[in-house]
């Protein structure tokens, strides 16, 4: 077998032990479970000699493009440990997207200057694509680097692994907001109440559809009585005639919508401005006040919009127990792998087979999770288009199990916060043009 010059030096420099630092980043939008992830990593980097130093990058690449690195193993093992029920990234995070060849080539430069030999960025799809060129651009160089990326996103759209570390939590947070909300309206309704419900999910309506489970097994008829998904074109035509049939039945009609809801042309039915982030995404919001605005134009009924906003990624008061577990396995495997020789890879959750609910982790390479969207399958999709499936039910349902033990005081949750010892520059401040 033929093998080329840098592909040899590849392979023998994964066979070899790797001796110098690691580094751990979080990119993108937090989740209630990300900084379980964090937690992972460091605890299970202090139990390899190889890994010599501990470093937190902060603000994900933006941070380290300005070597703005923290020392984690100088945190105490109580802050460590509460990252487990602390919301939010605790390293910071950023939507910064390295376009030019000089950035890329600083990120190298500072791994240089600080010895980093492991990186684990911890982030969604775009998130695993910049690990991915940072390793490319390191294997160019003869930089011996190990990279894995650790899945992180609420919209469970990340293609290979089965679920993604934050859904669990997120549905089970909107689905209690659902059943309380829904307790109020059935108080109040008089087959004249329709309430919309909006919540996150850009190409994938894996959050929308996890409200499902709000309802109760003896009653199918309890709220969310309709789910709309941007998976499925959106007809204001079928709205209009579905919220009427439910209110026929229903002092109320209550209505879970994705934010990135589309038209049969494909184009987004409502959002709130023209701007896009960094990397080109289209900023989202305002279907729920649409919809409303709509219902109360065209039916004698009130209508209500709720947007839940920065809150259903946050709510690490009302996270799944079995979500921040698998984050924080997701975190140490991530570093097991490294260790072991692997790169260019990501950590992915993988369901055992059989009808108890088992999860294991895996790996995948990060070309293949870059930039993917893992959609809804059409067959967990109800014939109807507004409701799902008991093979959505069963694949969801394990996800929202347990309650993560969160400490009070004075009656809030005490969160920690990292002290964020920051390791001296060596380098010249980094020119953004």
């Amino acid at each position: 077998m033929h093998f080329s010059v840098r592909s040899f030096y590849i392979i023998s420099i994964m066979e070899e032990e790797l001796i110098g630092n690691c580094l751990v980043a979080q990119s993108g939008g937090p989740t209630a479970v990300i900084n379980a992830s964090v937690a992972g990593v460091v605890s299970e980097a202090l139990n390899h000699p190889c890994i010599e130093e501990v470093y937190g990058g902060m603000n994900g690449v933006l941070g380290i493009l300005k070597e703005e690195i923290m020392d984690l193993a100088e945190e105490s093992q109580q802050n460590i440990r509460g990252l487990r029920y602390t919301p939010a990234s605790a390293l910071g995070t950023c939507r910064f997207k390295l376009k030019k060849d000089q950035e890329y080539e600083r990120i190298l430069e500072v791994f240089e200057a600080h010895n980093i030999r492991y990186f684990f960025y911890c982030g969604g799809n775009d998130s695993q694509d910049t690990a991915d060129k940072i390793s490319k651009l390191a294997q160019s160089k003869n930089y011996a680097l190990r990279v894995i990326g650790v899945p992180k996103t609420i919209d469970n759209d990340l293609v290979t692994t089965d679920h993604c570390p934050g859904y669990g939590s997120v549905v089970k947070y909107v689905s209690t907001i659902v059943r309380e909300t829904a307790l109020d309206h059935e108080a109040m309704g008089q087959h004249d109440l329709v309430s919309i419900v909006e919540v996150m999910g850009r190409n994938a309506g894996w959050i929308a559809a996890g409200t499902t489970l709000a309802k109760s097994k003896e009653n199918p008829d309890d709220a969310p009585h309709l789910i709309y998904l941007p998976e499925l074109p959106f007809s204001k035509e079928k709205f209009l005639d579905d919220v009427q049939r439910v209110l026929k039945k229903n002092r109320y009609c209550l209505v879970v919508v994705g934010e990135g809801l589309i038209d049969k042309d494909g184009n987004y039915v409502a959002n709130s401005t023209d701007s896009q982030d960094a990397f080109g995404h289209q900023q989202l919001g305002g279907i729920g006040d649409f919809l409303a605005n709509y219902i109360e134009s065209n039916l004698a009924v009130k209508a209500r919009s709720s947007k839940l906003g920065t809150g259903q990624r946050a709510a690490t008061h009302c996270s799944s127990k079995t979500d921040n577990d698998e984050a924080f396995m997701a975190g140490q495997a991530a570093v097991r792998a490294a260790v072991e020789g692997e790169t260019d890879k990501m950590v992915i959750l993988v369901r055992a087979e059989g009808d108890t609910y088992e999860c294991e982790t895996g790996l995948a390479h990060l070309s293949e999770i870059a930039n993917g969207v893992k959609e809804i399958p059409s067959d967990w999709i109800a014939e109807d288009g507004v409701s799902m499936t008991a093979k959505f039910i069963k694949y969801c349902q394990p996800l929202i199990q347990g309650e993560v033990e969160v400490p009070y005081e004075n009656g809030l949750p005490a969160y920690v916060r990292l002290s964020k010892r920051r390791i001296r520059k060596v380098l010249d401040p980094y020119n953004f043009e």
